[in-house]
């Protein structure tokens, strides 16, 4: 099977799976796990932040962020089609206590201007606006990237208001690799950064939460109430610190992968509103006889996979374990379709 649905179908390379068996563990919830310790150092100093903390998944790490940026009562901002609030099981209401106001942006980009107009006043009918999560890049975006202008904008307007910023940055990697941006700009930007290391970097679980040491000793606290405290996690550090040394750069095959398929796709008559192509995410509607359901059954056929994600439209991810040989298939199955 050709697996298109989730980059987080990846599995551990030869040289990921050496990397795990050759690793020195310790208990991570003593501090005394020797990879773990190395892969939060490797992230922090990546993206220049004080420390770092390994969670078992990016869904925890953002919401471990979200707990220790708010109180209960407060409101988060994000947008509409934010990881935060739409799949992550209603986490901030259940672990932060807090409430939601979702900015309907453009695929999942909010703007500085929207920031400033959904912050609550100064007053006691209204909850206390506290937080501003951004996502990048967007998922259900098509895997945009944000214009960092106007990340700089709604970071301005967030020390204007007192308010933390955090960043979902699941696939920021690979907005990295898209953009040429500096990973160190994001770290003096943001308060809080989650990178996950489960999708296009290739690793079998793992995310890293990055900030200052006062906020990465509140979010270690809180990750063992949530029960992500870990033992000898460094069989699984291991992998994140490997992908780290190799799987950064070659995010940009992924992409490449990707805009092909779209290419081949844009040539079907049949392919209708697809989102811009700008990094390793495919988001398009289908007409003219088939439905998303129609398309997918078809291309499992195939032996190909991909999702339905909505009535309208269908997602596909390039990630590792697509290769050129099944770039290619896949372009020739779908040019044959009419």
């Amino acid at each position: 099977m050709i697996d298109f649905r989730s980059d987080t179908f990846t599995r551990p390379t030869p040289g990921m799976l050496q990397a795990m068996l050759n690793a020195k563990v310790g208990d991570d919830v003593f501090g005394e796990d020797p990879s773990v310790n190395k892969l939060e150092a490797i992230l922090a100093d990546y993206f220049g932040k004080e420390a770092a903390l390994y969670c078992p998944s990016g869904t925890m790490s953002n919401q471990i962020a979200i707990k220790v940026h708010t109180l209960p009562g407060d409101e988060v901002v994000c947008s509409d089609l934010a990881h935060v609030y739409i799949y992550e099981g209603g986490g901030i209401a259940f672990n932060a206590g807090a409430q939601t106001r979702p900015i309907i942006g453009d695929r999942g980009m909010i703007t500085a201007e929207q920031v400033e107009a959904a912050i609550n006043p100064d007053d006691v009918h209204k909850a206390r606006t506290s937080l501003v999560c951004l996502e990048n890049t967007s998922n259900r975006g098509g895997g945009c990237c944000y214009d960092w202008k106007e990340i700089e904008k709604i970071a301005a307007v967030c020390r204007k208001h007192s308010l933390a910023l955090h960043l979902d940055g699941a696939r920021l990697f690979n907005a990295l690799v898209a953009t040429g941006q500096d990973p160190k700009v994001y770290g003096q930007t943001f308060d809080s950064i989650s990178v996950c290391l489960n999708k296009g970097m290739g690793c079998p679980m793992g995310s890293v939460l990055l900030g200052s040491k006062a906020f990465i000793k509140e979010a270690r606290r809180i990750r063992k109430k949530l029960g992500g405290g870990l033992r000898q996690a460094g069989y699984m550090a291991a992998t994140g610190i490997y992908a780290m040394e190799n799987n950064i750069a070659r995010l940009a095959d992924d992409h490449a992968h990707a805009r092909q398929i779209a290419d081949t796709l844009l040539t079907r008559s049949f392919v209708a509103n697809m989102l811009p192509v700008d990094t390793n995410i495919l988001i398009f509607e289908v007409n003219g006889g088939w439905t998303p359901v129609s398309f997918v059954e078809y291309l499992k056929q195939h032996d190909i996979l991909v999702t339905a994600i909505s009535p309208t439209q269908i997602r596909l991810v390039t990630h590792l374990d697509i290769t050129p040989e099944m770039t290619a298939k896949t372009c020739s199955v779908i040019a044959a379709m009419s």
